[in-house]
């Protein structure tokens, strides 16, 4: 099938205001560099093969990470994390488990928090000027509580709920107000359609912690960060792992507009449709752990068929993966997602032709 390259940011803008645009988006936080390489057939080496990417598989934006840079793993710098370039030269690195950077109130004192009014926002515009027509930016940032319980290590986190609950609070303040900042300058960049907001609270069985700690501490950021995109007209993507069911009017009272990536193993989204698809677009659920990775082309397009059978009719619907796009997706896989979106997505949609396939 040959791809019409149409972008029209319009498109996903309806989508995620529970609108039906002309066809199914497709969605997407982030992609792996391997993955992008296998389909452009050479290595990214800057922002316009990062542009060109995006554009050729096509998506309607580019997603752009913000200017800050916090140090949670305590891996030191690495790098612009901005950059195609210096996203490639990151080693991936896992979360501390056990004890952090941050162990008591004089290690919070004596970290070098960075000030984001420090950052530079300059490739917001680099990137701007290399979009085509109907292309808009997203910009991303987040992760104000797993930024705070990387800083302690996960466990360490977990006692200093209990033992030591003022300085958990003013670790996830701290984190929320630079990431707040962070927002309030994205809103402002001239070419951004929308912002994405990422913290993982969630696994597959439940969250990650009480929901009373997250109403308490994290979702009055979240709801400031829904304040910043309500006041520039930005729709309002989050993206979290895991079952949901506990704090899915919360997030829906912070204001978001999306939420991705909503894990088959985790909720059903035809549930997640029926109860909250007037108020929340769905974005993904096309399975990482057999389909995507593991599955064949044809398993693929049958799965985006059906998601887009149970999710699509009415607006509200956008196709991605279940987490992100990673480096282990077969390039073949990755382009019978995108291609079986177009075919299956143009609306009005047609469930009788689907029900028949």
């Amino acid at each position: 099938m040959t791809v019409e390259l149409d972008p029209d940011f319009e498109r996903v803008r309806a989508a995620l205001r529970c609108q039906q645009p002309d066809r199914v988006p497709s969605m997407e936080l982030l992609m792996d560099t391997e993955l992008k390489a296998a389909f452009l057939g050479h290595e990214p080496q800057g922002y316009a093969d990062e542009v060109d990417f995006w554009y050729r598989a096509g998506y309607d934006y580019i997603c752009v990470r913000a200017g800050y840079e916090l140090d949670a793993k305590g891996v030191g710098a690495s790098g612009d994390k901005a950059s195609p370039a210096g996203r490639q030269a990151l080693r991936r690195v896992w979360a501390p488990e056990h004890k952090g950077q941050i162990s008591s109130w004089a290690d919070f004192e004596r970290y070098p928090w960075p000030d984001p009014d420090d950052a530079t926002y300059d490739h917001f515009d680099e990137i701007r000027n290399l979009l085509s027509p109907g292309m808009k930016m997203i910009g991303r940032a987040g992760d104000i509580f797993t930024n705070a319980w990387m800083y302690m290590g996960f466990e360490s986190f977990c006692y200093a709920m209990v033992e030591q609950p003022d300085l958990v609070a003013a670790l996830m303040d701290k984190i929320g107000r630079i990431i707040l900042r962070t927002f309030e300058r994205m809103a402002e960049i001239d070419g951004v359609g929308a912002l994405w907001y990422c913290d993982d609270v969630a696994y597959t069985e439940g969250l990650l912690v009480s929901p009373h700690f997250l109403r308490e501490r994290l979702f009055p950021w979240m709801r400031r960060i829904g304040d910043v995109c309500k006041a520039h007209d930005l729709p309002y993507v989050y993206h979290t792992d895991g079952v949901l069911w506990e704090v899915m009017d919360d997030l829906i009272e912070c204001g978001i507009n999306g939420l991705q990536p909503i894990e088959p193993k985790s909720m059903d989204i035809a549930q997640v449709k029926q109860r909250y698809g007037r108020r929340l677009c769905l974005i993904g659920n096309i399975d990482l752990g057999y389909t995507l990775t593991r599955g064949t082309p044809s398993e693929v397009e049958a799965e985006v068929r059906q998601r887009i059978r149970d999710c699509a009719p009415g607006g509200g619907y956008c196709v991605g993966s279940s987490n992100t796009v990673t480096h282990y997706v077969p390039v073949e896989n990755f382009r019978a997602m995108i291609e079986a979106t177009r075919k299956y997505g143009q609306y009005p949609i047609r469930l009788e032709g689907l029900n028949e396939l």
